[in-house]
Formats: structure tokens, sequence, C-alpha cells
């Protein structure tokens, strides 16, 4: 018995990388995959059935059981039409891992406003409209793990990225606040932050060194945790994954300070006077 038996997954951009790794990991786990790629350049640009044609091969070549879709993520047409074809296919949908994503990166300064709405439609809005369509039917079924892919670019930011980050940090407060909207269903939501090697990532330098110790291999199993039953008691939560390393990111509040006189106004002043001990964790 898989840790997935019998459970319907959706795995979007799983045409390479992470999303292909984990694909695959799910099927030897059991589960029936519905491999979601549009098949574009890193940028987005263009589409090709080939990569998802190759991993569905590839599974089923395994013994496991899949199928193929082309649609994208960034319209909700798309986005419906993929949790459409799991149902139409397999009858349900118990897992939906959102990991497509393409990159533009530009400093901001130089960044055009389409390249910085291409990237927050297919990252952001894409998990967004995935997520509204496949939980609409896991609340019927009173159960189900969507899994988002954020980033620490969107945790901490990053040089040249403020379109992904951005996109990364939006899909951090859709995490929290959809694992709190849909706790009550039976469904889960949760997110991993992942650093590793892949199409997307290969040409940056701290990549440039680096073979298989930041592999997407790496971050599957992080995915099939979150998708199984392993993590029933987890929602909410930020999985880290680089490499070996495994960590949560969790916001972070200072107690603070509490001014008791003139009314608990503070001045700008005694803000700057005062900032060290108001920010200290």
């Amino acid at each position: 018995m898989g840790l997935l038996d019998g459970k319907v997954t959706v795995v979007t951009g799983a045409g390479n990388g992470i999303g292909r790794a984990s694909a695959l990991l799910f099927a030897r786990e059991g589960a029936l995959v519905l491999v979601n790629d549009l098949g574009g350049a890193r940028d987005g640009s263009g589409a090709a059935t080939s990569a998802a044609d190759a991993v569905v091969a590839e599974i089923r070549a395994a013994g496991g059981s899949a199928e193929a879709s082309y649609d994208s993520v960034s319209s909700k047409e798309g986005a419906e039409a993929i949790i459409g074809q799991a149902l139409s296919t397999f009858g349900r949908v118990d897992v939906l891992l959102n990991n497509a994503g393409i990159l533009r990166d530009k400093t901001l300064l130089k960044m055009s406003r389409e390249e910085w709405q291409a990237v927050l439609d297919v990252h952001l809005t894409g998990s967004f409209f995935c997520t509204q369509a496949a939980a609409q039917k896991m609340k019927e079924q009173g159960s189900g793990s969507i899994i988002n892919t954020t980033s620490v670019s969107g945790m901490l930011g990053n040089f040249g990225q403020a379109n992904y980050s951005a996109a990364k940090a939006g899909i951090y407060g859709l995490t929290r606040t959809a694992s709190i909207e849909l706790q009550r269903y039976g469904v889960r939501v949760n997110a991993v932050a992942p650093i590793a090697k892949t199409r997307l990532t290969e040409d940056l330098p701290m990549f440039e060194k680096i073979e298989d110790s930041l592999s997407a291999e790496h971050v599957a199993p992080a995915h099939l945790f979150l998708a199984s039953h392993l993590s029933s008691d987890v929602t909410g939560v930020v999985l880290a994954v680089a490499g070996a390393r495994m960590s949560v990111f969790k916001v972070v509040e200072s107690p603070g300070k509490y001014k008791e006189s003139d009314a608990g106004v503070w001045s700008a002043q005694e803000i700057a006077d005062h900032f060290d001990s108001i920010s200290k964790v």
C-alpha cells in the first residue's frame, strides 16, 4: 500500500523539474495523476504537449495511472478545465499541487508592466484559480489537501525578482487564509518553499556549481508528506526544503513596547529613540 494509494492528484507545471519529480513520486505511491503542463518556455511563451506527455508515458511505463492536461493555470477557464478533467477522468480530486511557474527577472526600475503581470498571473492568480476550483469539490467530499508553492524570494525578497517575490509572498497569504477558511470542510492547505536546481533556476549564480545537492528529488518527499495522511493535522504551514535541510517559515512579531504616557500616542522621534526595543524579537 502506497501513501497515496487510489488518491487522485493534480500537479500543475508537472512537465519538468519539481513538478515532474513530485508527479512521479505520487504515482509510485499509488496515486492517479493528472499531469498538467502548458509546455511553454521558462518565460511562459509558447506551448507544447510534449512535456506533459513524456511524464505521463514515464508513469505508465512504470505501471502507474496518469493523464495529460495542457491548459494554462493563469485563467479561470483554464484552471476549471484542469480540475474538470481530473473529475471527468478519475471521478474526484484528493490532492492539488500548485507548482506551475515562470520567470521574467528584471530589476524594479527596468521591469515592464507586462513582465510584472505575467509572473503574477501564473504564480499567484493561477494558484488562486486552481485552489478555488479544487476546493469546491473537496468541500463536497469533506476532505482534500492543497499544496501551494511559495519561495524564499517571497518570504525574504531577492534582487531582480520584484514580480516573482510579490507573487510568492501573495501565495503565502493565500495559503494562510485558505487554510483558515477550508479547515472546517476537512481541507488542508499548506505550502512548500523549495530551493532546487531546475530549468527555472539552473543559470542563476547560486546554482552554477551545484549538481545534485539541491535537486527536485529532494523536494518531492515534502509534497508527498503534505499530500498524505501523515500530515493530517498540519495546515497553514510553509515547509522549506533546501537539499537535505528542511525547516518551517514563520512570521514572527516582536513583543513590542507600550507607551504609557500621553494617551499612548507615540511621536516619530520617540519611535526612533526606542526602535531597538520595539523591534527586538
